[in-house]
């Protein structure tokens, strides 16, 4: 489709404002409600913030490395944007929804586009009971937390705690346990994508237990269910030569 209208966001950071600048300067700016694409000028963080601030617009995001961590982001240049915006291939990922209940009864819900992790609070160690598509999986597993992740997302957290890189398109999830002391040899699941997966804490007091997704983290929770929305679709834009699922590939060969 053309890009023809182009809505720019940027981090804090003094490199993303500058790059904001010119950009705008040479291109014109957009409100996000009436862009045909939305450019993300940051890092990986900041771009997820922009994809779950406009995820309802269902406009492309496209990103631009102006961070410090640039695994979901195309490379900084600001000449030839329109033409390359052409060019781009388009991936279409789903977030996890994410209901945790907390000690005083209250639900809450965020969306995680990368993961959905559960961590301990305190020094003590957390005991989770872990329940699939309502059948009880696990009874006690001991551990500083374990997280849901999308196959977009197994190569960030969930990758840096030993958890499977998955490919684009697999229409499954990784099932990941952090630092997991007992049992002890136990490494994790991959799930079909519409797996209804349920943490309930044990010793909950004793043993208090965040829940986040992505960037939004309810702290004290007692039980949190996590499952694929797959009535939201986040469309993101990549550079031919250096796309998500190339590079997701890519990172199980890093050094």
């Amino acid at each position: 489709m053309p890009f023809s209208r182009v809505a720019f966001v940027a981090a804090d950071a003094q490199a993303a404002r500058d790059a904001l600048n010119a950009l705008t300067q040479r291109y014109g700016q957009h409100k996000p409600e009436d862009a045909d694409v939305i450019v993300a000028l940051g890092g990986d963080g900041f771009m997820l913030e922009a994809v779950n601030t406009y995820m309802n617009m269902n406009v492309p995001f496209f990103g631009m490395h102006r961070g410090t961590v640039g695994f979901l982001m195309n490379r900084y240049d600001d000449s030839d944007l329109m033409d390359r915006l052409q060019r781009t291939t388009e991936v279409t990922l789903h977030p996890l929804r994410m209901t945790a209940v907390t000690a005083d009864g209250v639900k809450h819900d965020a969306l995680a586009t990368n993961e959905v992790s559960m961590l301990r609070q305190t020094r003590q160690a957390a005991k989770i009971m872990i329940y699939v598509d309502g059948k009880e999986r696990m009874s006690e597993l001991v551990c500083d937390g374990a997280l849901v992740c999308t196959s977009a997302g197994s190569s960030a957290y969930n990758l840096s705690v030993n958890g499977p890189v998955l490919p684009l398109g697999s229409n499954v999830l990784a099932l990941t346990p952090i630092s997991a002391f007992r049992p002890r040899r136990w490494r994790g699941a991959i799930l079909p994508h519409t797996a209804v997966v349920r943490f309930v804490m044990l010793e909950p007091e004793k043993r208090p237990v965040s829940a986040v997704a992505d960037r939004d983290e309810v702290r004290d929770v007692v039980e949190v269910t996590v499952r694929e929305d797959r009535s939201i679709s986040m469309r993101m834009l990549f550079d031919p030569e250096h796309n998500l699922e190339e590079r997701i590939v890519a990172e199980q060969f890093a050094p």
